[in-house]
């Protein structure tokens, strides 16, 4: 298939996990029109290369322009004859991108997948099929539910990058899914700015409950998973579907960002410190044993000393299983950008250090207590003393590892029972039950 001299082409992949499932459509759809594709580059291989980059705080926006310019360096150098940049980065800064680096071949937004494809290929018309070219080991796939977001939190220039939510039909999804589980996936991981938003634009209510009983039907899926779930008006028929469900993990990603409730306020978070407290104890009681995932940010404009010891405070009171703490980047183009950035940088980040300092604590404690429990997991990966693998309560990435004695041979995707023997704040280790 004639692709205007090219032949073999790298899709590399910054920021996020939505991200990734975008370069995976791409990548699949420049296979399919006659190129070799893979996700890094190989010198004296990889003639072209397509960045897809992050521009959501400063210091993505910083490593996506780094990485520009490493690529860039290397065409100078001959050694790869054309740089394409797309994503969120050039959606938020396309002019400035095109004006500071002229020698990049193409720049396109988040939504321009058929003129990448038209202009590396020559072919314009729309190739629409729903296979993707998976970046992750093969037993488990990111799927995306719905782009962009119709929140207006005071932080975020999401909106603003990625447009308005547009769920995705959940015939679409399930579809999805079953090309998925013949690739060989056993676990599913919904991801969207705001999951619980899920269906209310296209079928007038919040479908993300109705959404999990149709992917639980797809067979060879074994584990189903929540990212990003949004805490105001959190459709709550989604525990029941949790407490019922032998695929939907015990395992719910919920970022509150904060606790005071000025705070909230200021960020536009819809909800209040009280309701917060009592929307966690919900969780906690509707699905017993559930580990929640959450993440703050420290030092927000005009957060006070006894703001932030309330947020504190609120971390040891919860003792969530799993944690993240961002220091507030001020981002332009956002509703916070109006405010003072009055807390000082350092002092953002004692206040971040402080949080996972007192969640290494909550985390050693939580791994502790599964001392000499049994549990079932998922290996991911083989290193060459252990097997490393995930309990229903862990993401890959971002959450523990259960590092597993090579006592019998094991491969990724198996599901194994493993008994714990020991604990790290963010690691267990253990083997497989006899």
């Amino acid at each position: 298939m004639k692709t205007k001299g090219l032949h073999h082409i790298a899709v590399i992949t910054l920021g996020c996990s939505k991200n990734l499932v975008d370069s995976e459509f791409l990548a699949a759809r420049l296979g399919k029109r006659g190129l070799e594709v893979d996700y890094e580059y190989q010198q004296g291989t990889t003639e072209a290369v397509i960045i897809n980059t992050c521009g959501f705080i400063h210091d993505a926006r910083e490593e996506s322009v780094e990485t520009i310019l490493q690529y860039l360096a290397l065409k100078q150098q001959q050694k790869l004859r054309q740089v394409f940049v797309m994503g969120c980065l050039t959606e938020r800064y396309r002019e400035e991108v095109l004006q500071e680096l002229p020698e990049i071949d193409g720049v396109y937004g988040v939504h321009e997948q058929d003129k990448i494809l038209g202009d590396i290929t020559g072919r314009l018309q729309k190739e629409l099929t729903g296979e993707r070219l998976l970046t992750t080991p093969s037993h488990y796939a990111y799927l995306k539910i719905a782009e962009g977001c119709n929140r207006t939190c005071s932080f975020c220039a999401i909106p603003r990058i990625r447009g308005r939510n547009n769920s995705r039909p959940i015939e679409a999804l399930k579809k999805e899914a079953e090309q998925l589980a013949a690739q060989g996936v056993k676990e599913l991981i919904l991801i969207a700015q705001d999951l619980t938003y899920y269906g209310i634009d296209n079928y007038g209510k919040r479908m993300l409950a109705p959404l999990l009983l149709e992917l639980e039907t797809v067979a060879g899926i074994r584990w189903i998973r929540l990212h990003y779930t949004f805490p105001a008006q959190f459709p709550e028929e989604v525990l029941k579907v949790m407490q019922d469900s032998d695929k939907v993990c015990n395992y719910l990603d919920i970022p509150l960002q904060h606790i005071n409730s000025e705070i909230l306020q200021s960020m536009c978070r819809g909800i209040d410190g009280t309701k917060t407290r009592e929307l966690i104890q919900k969780i906690r009681r509707e699905v017993p044993g559930v580990a929640l995932r959450t993440t703050l940010i420290a030092g927000y404009p005009g957060e006070t000393e006894t703001q932030f010891e309330e947020l504190a405070a609120f971390v040891e009171e919860m003792q969530f299983e799993r944690l993240g703490v961002f220091a507030y980047s001020h981002e332009e183009d956002t509703p916070a950008s109006s405010l003072e950035d009055d807390v000082a940088p350092e002092v953002k980040q004692q206040r971040a250090e402080r949080i996972m300092a007192l969640q290494e604590t909550i985390s050693l404690q939580h791994n502790t207590a599964k001392v000499g429990k049994e549990f079932t997991v998922v290996i991911d990966r083989e290193d060459p003393e252990y097997y490393a693998g995930r309990t229903e309560f862990d993401s890959p990435e971002v959450d523990n590892e259960i590092l597993i004695r090579k006592t019998v041979p094991l491969k990724p995707g198996d599901f194994v029972n493993v008994v714990v023997e020991d604990a790290q704040p963010f690691d267990l280790y253990g083997s497989v039950k006899e």
